[in-house]
């Protein structure tokens, strides 16, 4: 019997500075597919066969919507983070989401962002080192080219050994293209953009992590326990290791408005 590889998608925030649009469903494809189709096709055509959106207040309907309970024959499953409008702002950020979903991530998965591209590829080179390892594994990116033309973004600044393997990740936050030798950065650094594989018994970890986190930060309205804050934590204790793979693909993502007309325009000539 075939095992279950499942794409866990993180789709519950709102975009503040995409105007209150969910930005997953920019048209950017070839055949006008929304962004988060486009990238399901991909990670679809690489292998998984279950998909796990983690959706909010205002974005569950919409995905329902959009994809039911199966989408291209693979079963869909939703997790919702919710949050509590009267102590909170915001969510509590990306390890509670991904912890929302703990009950539907029983196999091995790749969590990665629901407004990025990351290719068919990319989604290859995880799901093969999930299928023959224990340990975690990752995509870096060159910071060069995970850059916004149009704003700034927040980026996880990677540090590894000799053997690829991650000894830090840092996030860092508000970079553009020119500031940054002010935030200490060179073009050349590999980043993250959240995109993880990794098995389950990481979220158990992850759980228990998020629970102290949510009593140390019980009154500040603002804190969110993040995936590359969190993760590096992990590995430093010996509680798990992560690989950084190269990929041939190109990564596209939309973080401001002007940014899905790139998107679009790259897609369009990729596919040409």
């Amino acid at each position: 019997m075939e095992r279950d590889i499942a794409v866990v998608y993180l789709v519950a925030g709102m975009s503040s500075r995409f105007g209150g649009k969910i930005k997953q469903f920019a048209r950017v494809g070839p055949n006008d597919e929304t962004l988060i189709e486009y990238s399901v096709n991909q990670a679809l055509a690489a292998g998984f066969n279950k998909i796990i959106f983690i959706v909010g207040d205002k974005t569950e309907q919409e995905f329902k919507e959009m994809f039911g309970d199966s989408y291209r024959g693979v079963l869909v499953f939703y997790a919702k983070q919710e949050i509590d409008s009267e102590t909170r702002i915001k969510p509590w950020g990306t390890v509670d989401a991904l912890c929302c979903a703990k009950e539907l991530i029983d196999c091995p998965f790749v969590v990665c962002n629901g407004d990025d591209i990351y290719g068919e590829n990319s989604f290859k080179i995880l799901i093969k080192h999930i299928q023959d390892n224990q340990g975690s594994a990752t995509i870096g990116f060159n910071l060069r080219d995970v850059l916004s033309d149009s704003g700034k973004v927040n980026r996880g600044i990677f540090e590894i050994d000799s053997n690829r393997n991650v000894t830090d990740l840092r996030e860092i936050f508000g970079i553009k293209k020119t500031n940054l030798k002010e935030k200490g950065l060179s073009p050349d650094d590999l980043c993250s953009t959240n995109f993880f594989a990794m098995h389950p018994n990481i979220i158990e970890i992850l759980n228990l992590e998020l629970k102290l986190f949510k009593e140390k930060n019980k009154n500040n309205y603002n804190a969110e326990c993040l995936l590359p804050e969190e993760l590096p934590k992990f590995i430093k204790k010996g509680l798990m290791t992560m690989k950084v793979y190269f990929t041939p693909d190109k990564w596209l993502g939309i973080t401001n408005p002007e940014d899905e007309i790139v998107v679009r325009k790259i897609i369009s000539e990729q596919s040409a």
